[in-house]
């Protein structure tokens, strides 16, 4: 198998049928071994009976039904483990990514010999104000902070070698930092590629504030896994040692203080450094504790089942 087109969706009945036959006339051309996999997260319309639909019409197309929405990045999860092809592409089901354009990306790939090319979004057809400044701001801050210098975190239309998608995990909303998350794991050639935006033309987009604002925590998020994940206690056992060393200096003052410098002096309850040394202290004991915590949680942790698949198409001989 060639390549691999993973597809997560919610509720995008209308733009499916419209999409498969893009997809095959794009392909088509290049001759070249494909399959197509639809995630229905939890769509409330008539998705799922419109993939079992393209699933039975041809061999090269299949779809994975989940119970209830679990969100953007375990669809895709589900999507790259069930992917057999030598390169994966992912893309959004609202006809605002161009199957032109996966072709194109694949070669960029092969010649440069890159783990990932991601698709930038130079020219949209969004607001301006509610979705084309918060994602260029939003951009701006994940370059500053991952330090990788591609323009659209936020395009669902990439495309990976296989070797990728099969080593990293996608986890919660991180699905907009995959190249982040390839980065750490050691994926870390990289490049994007102009790609032309469509207009919507079914639905609704998915895209608001509350999105907005889960972005940025969520690079807050993948900056601190990455950095302290592995070893909880580095982070908080250095924050603790500083917290507790204060304290303890603050004791020390008010000890030597009162017993040789000013005996005569107001109680050491009604200095306010006695409740500063008080509070670093126990801040100090609580960052170590966490600390603690977050090692034994480490060490101790268990798979956990992060979706529930109630139904796939069946698999079709060619």
């Amino acid at each position: 198998m060639d390549i691999s087109i993973v597809i997560p969706l919610l509720n995008e009945s209308e733009s499916l049928v419209p999409l498969h036959k893009w997809i095959h006339k794009s392909l088509k051309k290049g001759k070249r071994d494909y399959e197509i996999i639809f995630i229905d997260d939890g769509s409330s319309d008539d998705s799922w009976e419109v993939i079992s639909q393209l699933a039975l019409s041809t061999t090269h197309t299949h779809g994975i039904k989940f119970s209830k929405n679990f969100g953007k990045s375990q669809a895709l999860h589900a999507g790259f483990k069930k992917a057999k092809g030598e390169y994966v592409v992912t893309m959004d089901a609202d006809l605002q990514d161009s199957p032109e354009e996966i072709l194109p990306m694949i070669d960029l790939l092969i010649d440069q010999n890159l783990h990932l090319v991601s698709g930038w979004k130079k020219k949209r057809f969004d607001s301006i104000l509610f979705k084309n400044l918060p994602s260029k701001l939003f951009n701006w801050a994940a370059r500053k902070v991952s330090g990788i210098q591609i323009h659209d975190f936020n395009c669902g239309l990439k495309v990976y070698q296989q070797l990728v998608i099969k080593n990293i995990e996608v986890y919660g909303e991180m699905h907009r930092y995959i190249p982040v998350i390839a980065t750490h794991a050691g994926f870390d050639r990289i490049d994007e590629k102009i790609v032309q935006h469509q207009a919507r033309q079914f639905g609704r987009t998915k895209f608001g504030a509350d999105r907005f604002l889960k972005g940025f925590l969520d690079l807050v998020t993948l900056w601190f896994i990455n950095g302290f994940g592995k070893r909880p206690m580095h982070f908080f056992g250095f924050w603790g040692t500083l917290m507790l060393t204060l304290g303890f200096g603050f004791t020390l003052y008010l000890g030597l203080d009162k017993i040789y410098f000013n005996p005569e002096g107001r109680l050491i309850t009604q200095r306010p450094e006695f409740y500063i040394a008080l509070t670093t202290m126990i801040l100090g004991t609580q960052l170590f504790i966490a600390g603690f915590l977050g090692e034994i949680i480490i060490r101790y942790k268990r798979e956990i089942k992060r979706y529930n698949i109630t139904e796939t198409t069946h698999e079709q001989n060619p």
